[in-house]
């Protein structure tokens, strides 16, 4: 850490309308430091309601804590959680809520007010998304970003958070290096004894490093580009593959929202999507499924029925999208896609 990090800092927070960003070194260590500050007991027998449809280190962040993750449905035109979906897992044990901004999306965070409990919005997805105007990462008590390789804003590796509470923002600063309170590069400055440090809680190193800001920076100025770049993408796909019965486009953004664009995710739904996949792949078309259902990982033993989540793995897959994808590359997809023998 050093200057350039300190650097990215205050950009990231100017960028979201915040007074302050903390960086870290991946998303995955972000949702374990926003756990971690919520201050939850370890045996407290605690609960945290999350989408089953997500990345698995948001379940991690939450069993690594000592806590046990809920898992609750999504809806199916937005592919986020909402109000209705977490209001049937609630429950006297329930210590937070973690929506996760889909694709970039921005999930109904202010309709989660209601149920009394910190917010832990998962933006990984959604550097430039907005909700009502607000950034998306913002609007509960915690937001967490990742900056790896495949995001928005890629800074090879790299993540951070925002609070509300100040104070927590100053903990996630002194935890990060160990839980060593400053480091040696910032207590050099005081030009005595500088190599005695305070450790305040034992904790993993999660520091960035300058070369990875140093990327974020570079990055951070082309952000406008790349998303106009993504968003012209996702309007062409919109455009052409909404008139082919078998699949169903994602959902657009609400008037006044904005999108992130990270994933095009449709849906097919003649129970063909495997064989469409199979006959992309074989074109050098790449597809995927993000993510695969956490309630039905063995590890974290969560026998619980999700109708919506599970049509998705059955049905979901994302199609290329990113700033570099050639006008020819993306009629190529589009072409293959409408030759497939559905």
């Amino acid at each position: 850490m050093g200057p350039k990090t300190a650097e990215l800092e205050s950009a990231l927070a100017s960028h979201l309308g915040v007074k302050d960003f903390v960086l870290l070194n991946s998303g995955s260590n972000a949702l374990y430091m926003a756990v971690h500050l919520l201050d939850i007991p370890a045996d407290s027998g605690a609960e945290i309601i999350l989408p089953a449809f997500t990345w698995v280190a948001c379940a991690n962040a939450i069993l690594l804590s000592g806590h046990r993750p809920v898992f609750c449905d999504i809806d199916a035109d937005t592919m986020n959680l909402n109000a209705e979906a977490v209001e049937r897992v609630v429950g006297p044990r329930t210590a937070a809520i973690m929506p996760v901004h889909y694709a970039g999306l921005p999930a109904p965070v202010d309709d989660l007010v209601q149920f009394g409990v910190p917010i832990i919005e998962d933006a990984a997805h959604a550097i430039d998304s907005r909700s009502s105007g607000r950034a998306c990462g913002t609007i509960g008590d915690i937001g967490i970003f990742s900056f790896d390789s495949v995001k928005n804003l890629a800074t090879g590796e790299g993540g951070g958070l925002v609070a509300r509470d100040k104070q927590k923002l100053e903990q996630a600063r002194d935890l990060r290096l160990c839980g060593i309170s400053r480091s040696g590069f910032d207590a050099s400055q005081e030009r005595d004894r500088w190599w005695e440090h305070e450790i305040r809680e034992a904790f993993p190193k999660m520091t960035p490093s300058d070369l990875s800001a140093a990327l974020g920076l570079a990055q951070l100025r082309k952000l406008n580009a790349t998303q106009s770049r993504r968003a012209e993408i996702w309007r062409h796909y919109q455009r052409e593959l909404s008139g082919i019965s078998w699949i169903q486009c994602p959902s657009d953004v609400q008037a006044g929202d904005r999108h992130s664009y990270f994933t095009y995710c449709i849906r097919v739904k003649n129970g063909r999507r495997d064989k469409l996949a199979k006959y992309l792949l074989d074109q050098n078309i790449y597809t995927t499924l993000r993510f695969h259902p956490l309630h039905l990982s063995p590890v974290y033993d969560n026998k619980v029925s999700l109708p919506e989540t599970e049509d998705l793995m059955r049905q979901a897959l994302n199609l290329p999208l990113h700033p570099m994808l050639r006008n020819e590359d993306l009629e190529r997809i589009i072409e293959s896609i409408r030759k497939f023998p559905a």
